[in-house]
């Protein structure tokens, strides 16, 4: 394939990946769990990167497929960390609505997001004159360390969410008392 062609055929990978932005936001606020949502769609690019490295050369139909959806579990997660989780950290309480700490936090996901953006097209530029393979293990191995670190995150939202589900609700009689006035009342 040319390289033209094949630059062609890779902005599939930028198409699956705003499909992939899309369906992870709206999963993930359907959900109410960003951390579960982003660690599925990271964890799930594992395999899509093998089935890509396996099955992308048979046929341009497969290679089409596989790219999109290897790009749409790729940079869906980025895409949700990038915009949803910024403006999460950014509102948090401690900030005190604080905008310029906003951008401050937006800046340093977005910032540390484009030095794996450098550093990933340097190694795979070394790893490639080895071997191709050897590049497709470096970005499993990528999407595995990304996942792992959401580990944490993503196990503090399940206990959150069960126990929220636990919290017994309260009965017709344990209803607090209104303690509103009305405009008669001194």
């Amino acid at each position: 394939m040319s390289d033209s062609s094949a630059g062609v055929l890779s902005t599939l990978f930028d198409v699956g990946g705003v499909v992939g932005g899309i369906l992870a936001g709206h999963i993930s606020d359907h959900l109410d769990a960003r951390a579960l949502t982003a660690a599925s769609f990271t964890f799930s690019a594992i395999p899509a990167l093998f089935f890509y490295r396996i099955y992308g050369s048979v046929s341009l139909t497969w290679n089409i497929a596989l790219m999109f959806v290897t790009g749409m579990l790729v940079n869906g997660p980025y895409a949700l960390i990038t915009t949803a989780v910024s403006a999460d950290l950014g509102t948090h309480s401690s900030l005190n609505g604080n905008s310029r700490a906003l951008a401050t936090v937006t800046a340093i996901i977005d910032g540390t997001g484009s030095i794996g953006a450098a550093v990933g097209p340097l190694l795979t530029g070394y790893i490639s004159a080895r071997s191709w393979s050897a590049v497709f293990t470096m970005l499993m191995a990528s999407a595995l360390v990304a996942g792992l670190l959401l580990t944490r995150l993503v196990v503090a939202e399940v206990v959150a969410k069960m126990e929220s589900r636990r919290a017994p609700a309260p009965a017709a009689g344990d209803l607090p008392m209104s303690t509103t006035t009305t405009m008669d009342e001194p």
